[in-house]
């Protein structure tokens, strides 16, 4: 059997530039029992994770196409030249491309990963449309709670076939940290983020902690290193006229955020938005650190009580809760140790639970 794992065109399956969907499947397939079966097909890199597995394409606009389609028919071509029986296709955040593999494809199963709002996108938006989806594909698996509830929203039906399945993340540490004072806001830089309540919470706070630096990973757009927009631009100046306290690392690869998740004392995840699932919520709940985080979306679900929670942040809740932990070694401490000790949300807890649902489809459909 075969399982080829479609991404998003613009998903950079990249040991370098790899985001949240192409880091969660490289967690999932690193404990795969499949990992010898796994095709990925994605927009084609320069340095892929899984060399052995990734089959890239550079897209061309003679196809006529837009580039998920282009990305989805090469997948079906390559599927339908090599191996026409037993397969397994995984659509990763692109609900209107079930129903064009699976006009190629006609038997072969599929299963539809969810990471955002699926009533934000293209073939899942009405109600009609998700319930095609319910009955087209093998399963559905949404990153979330939160994320089942929205593509559930009224449905009629047996939903079955609808699952939950958190991302993993991998837990490198053996043992808890030392840390060090040091905060940390790692994300995109774009305004539903909250990335802007964190640089004036810090701009505000930062004379009055002298002893501490206040750190800022990330890029306006997904995994892109030279290419910054406006905002972007905007929110790093501001950031950097706050002083040495304050350090803009712009995007950075996954070993550096690792490092720095390993020193950090708090984490800051400010979202404005209903975040899907917070995948840096998990990273930091691995490296034990303290978490500050905006109460939406899936994010207390993986939070829980194991970090502080903000109903409708702003400027001033975030405030006055960073100033409280930053003045309180003992609550500081309390939160790093609950996190650290709750953790779990490993990849492979995730991946085994995933070969699990795979190996069911398989007995049904062969």
């Amino acid at each position: 059997m075969k399982i080829n794992i479609l991404l998003p065109f613009k998903e950079k399956f990249d040991k370098q530039k790899a985001s949240s969907v192409s880091i969660t499947v490289s967690n999932n397939m690193r404990y795969s029992n499949y990992l010898d079966d796994i095709r990925v097909f994605g927009q084609q890199t320069e340095n892929p994770i899984f060399q052995k597995n990734f089959f890239g394409f550079k897209y061309s606009v003679w196809s006529f196409k837009s580039k998920n389609n282009y990305l989805a028919d090469q997948l079906s071509k390559y599927i339908l030249k090599n191996n026409k029986n037993r397969n397994l296709v995984e659509i990763h955040n692109r609900p209107y491309l079930v129903k064009r593999i699976k006009k190629k494809l006609k038997a072969c199963p599929i299963s539809l990963f969810l990471h955002n709002n699926p009533k934000d996108m293209n073939g899942a938006k009405s109600t009609l449309e998700r319930q095609e989806l319910i009955s087209d594909c093998a399963a559905i698996f949404c990153v979330s709670e939160f994320i089942r509830n929205q593509f559930l929203d009224g449905l009629n039906g047996d939903f079955e076939n609808v699952f939950v399945l958190y991302n993993g993340v991998e837990r490198k540490l053996t043992r808890f940290p030392k840390k060090k004072k040091e905060v940390l806001y790692v994300g995109r830089i774009v305004p539903e983020k909250g990335v802007d309540l964190y640089v004036d919470t810090i701009k505000s706070i930062a004379p009055k902690f002298p002893d501490w630096s206040f750190n800022l990973i990330g890029s306006s757009k997904l995994g892109e290193i030279d290419k910054r927009g406006s905002y972007d631009l905007k929110i790093s100046k501001k950031f950097r006229e706050i002083g040495t306290q304050a350090n803009f690392l712009g995007f950075k690869n996954k070993k550096f955020v690792d490092g720095k998740m390993k020193s950090s004392a708090i984490m800051v995840i400010p979202s404005l938005w209903q975040e899907p699932f917070g995948l840096v919520a998990a990273e930091a709940m691995a490296n034990g650190i303290a978490i500050i985080a905006a109460n939406s979306g899936g994010i207390p679900e993986i939070i829980g009580n194991n970090g502080i929670l903000i109903d409708d942040i702003d400027r001033e809740k975030l405030k006055k809760v960073l100033t409280y932990l930053l003045s309180n070694q003992d609550k500081r401490i309390m939160y790093q140790k609950r996190s650290w000790k709750n953790f779990k949300f490993s990849s492979a807890y995730s991946s085994k639970r995933l070969d699990d649902f795979r190996r069911m489809i398989f007995q049904k459909y062969y």
